[in-house]
């Protein structure tokens, strides 16, 4: 890792020991709450794929994982809530007790039409982990039941959050410097939080 993806973060909100422990906290809740009943961790591409990672290995219940890949249309920083599935689902969740796993909850808009199109498959159960909410951004309700940080509405990267899919890799979550992102844009296809997808 390059000392330079650093000095682009403006500064470390959450440590990187401070995220293991919540994402702990998070898989003794989920614990408790399906005890032997087994649950599909369902996770958002691109961004939570660290998080799920870590997440599943805190989980005492029987796990298994799939992946989603959706876009969102709109502009590279704005979700438009109008989405497209990229990757579905390999197996079917219906009869089963199904988590969705999100790296951020912004809008909600993105969201929304995901718990609307799962439900349609109809699970036992479905329920929303997210690693981060940013505070005052949700644009409809979104019942999330497990949250890990509630952030406040800055540019962060880290732990799967990119911008022009850099800084993934970071152990923290940081708040990125305004002039990385408003010097130039983001390449076509990107977005400028997370996966913005939420």
């Amino acid at each position: 890792m390059t000392a330079s993806i650093h000095e682009d973060v403006e500064r470390v909100i959450l440590t990187e020991e401070r995220i293991r422990e919540r994402v702990a906290e998070l898989g003794a809740a989920i614990s408790a709450d399906y005890g032997d009943e087994p649950v599909l961790l369902i996770a958002v591409l691109r961004g939570a794929a660290l998080f799920v990672a870590d997440l599943a290995r805190t989980i005492s219940s029987p796990v298994e994982i799939d992946f989603m890949a959706v876009s969102s249309y709109g502009s590279s920083t704005k979700s438009s809530g109008v989405v497209r599935i990229l990757k579905d689902l390999d197996e079917g969740i219906e009869g089963r007790h199904v988590l969705v796993v999100e790296d951020i909850l912004d809008t909600g808009l993105t969201l929304k039409y995901l718990l609307k199109n799962l439900a349609s498959r109809k699970p036992r159960s479905l329920e929303v982990v997210t690693l981060l909410s940013k505070q005052g951004k949700q644009r409809v309700p979104i019942d999330c039941k497990y949250v890990g940080f509630d952030v406040p509405d800055e540019f962060v990267v880290g732990y799967g959050l990119d911008y022009d899919e850099r800084y993934r890799n970071l152990p923290y979550i940081g708040v990125l410097k305004p002039e990385v992102y408003t010097d130039q844009p983001p390449s076509v296809g990107t977005s400028a939080q997370g996966d913005g997808y939420s």
